[in-house]
């Protein structure tokens, strides 16, 4: 299998694990969904000059959307770390930690540059939010990618 299936497949697997490990957080702790993918789908199209329409469909395109870029993220991080890491074999933690750290940046980074969020600015519990379900993408990934070797 080529790096670039690989690093999709990879990458799918991941976002799964971080998609589950987010819900299951939410469930446990009682907390609600993060709002800036809808967010950052609203200042995307306004960037691009996009009509997402009026009222209850313009929400219901950014509730549609908003997952859609952490799906975009996760098999971009993927798709990348396949590039990046090719035929070489790294082992499975520093594999994780860079799959890890492509998430994280592919989320935050843009999301930052809309001024949606400011990381220096998170909380204890923000960070842990953030890199639990994270971790669990670049672990994920991380094995799918090295079995599928």
């Amino acid at each position: 299998m080529d790096r670039i299936t690989r690093g999709l497949a990879a990458g799918a697997a991941g976002t799964t694990a971080l998609n589950m490990v987010t819900y299951l957080d939410m469930a446990v702790r009682g907390r609600p969904a993060s709002s800036t993918p809808e967010q950052s789908v609203e200042k995307l199209a306004d960037v691009a000059g996009f009509d997402l329409g009026e009222g209850e469909k313009a929400e219901n395109r950014k509730a549609g959307l908003g997952p859609m870029l952490g799906f975009g993220t996760g098999l971009g991080a993927g798709l990348l770390y396949g590039l990046l890491a090719g035929r070489r074999r790294l082992p499975r933690p520093v594999g994780a930690l860079v799959l890890t750290g492509l998430a994280m940046a592919g989320s935050s980074v843009p999301m930052t540059a809309l001024g949606l969020t400011d990381p220096r600015q998170w909380s204890a519990s923000d960070w842990a939010s953030d890199v639990v379900p994270h971790l669990a993408y670049g672990a994920v990934a991380a094995l799918v990618y090295g079995a599928l070797d």
